[in-house]
């Protein structure tokens, strides 16, 4: 399985964005899915997860209440919807399949990574 994430930008604080993962296989829909970001000069930190059957999810402290991750089986396609951004937001995000296993929380229960997109909010 391959990742494309998409949907980053530059947005002011307090804007939105939508981001998208599109796997290039249907075996997309047997994973659970994590979002995770990575600003720089920071390690990568998880962010948001979904299971295999829409639920249930799971938020990092930091985005509960503001985020929502979601996925369309078929489009295999994952998304955040990111909203009342704020600049501590700013990172790449990444989106990756869970392992069978593992704390949902954790980079070292994730399979692999998608290629990021850029978020940046300003100011």
């Amino acid at each position: 399985v391959q990742l494309q994430a998409s949907g980053g930008g530059l947005v002011q604080t307090g804007g939105s964005l939508r981001l998208s993962c599109v796997a290039t296989e249907r075996t997309f829909g047997s994973y659970g899915m994590g979002w995770f970001r990575q600003a720089p000069g920071k390690e990568r930190e998880f962010v948001a997860a979904i299971a295999w059957r829409g639920s249930p999810t799971y938020y990092a402290n930091s985005v509960r209440g503001r985020f929502t991750i979601s996925r369309n089986h078929a489009k295999n396609t994952l998304y955040l919807q990111m909203n009342s951004l704020k600049p501590e937001d700013t990172a790449v995000y990444y989106c990756a399949p869970r392992r069978d296993t593992g704390d949902w929380y954790n980079v070292g229960a994730y399979l692999f990574w998608g290629q990021g997109t850029l978020v940046t909010v300003s100011s």
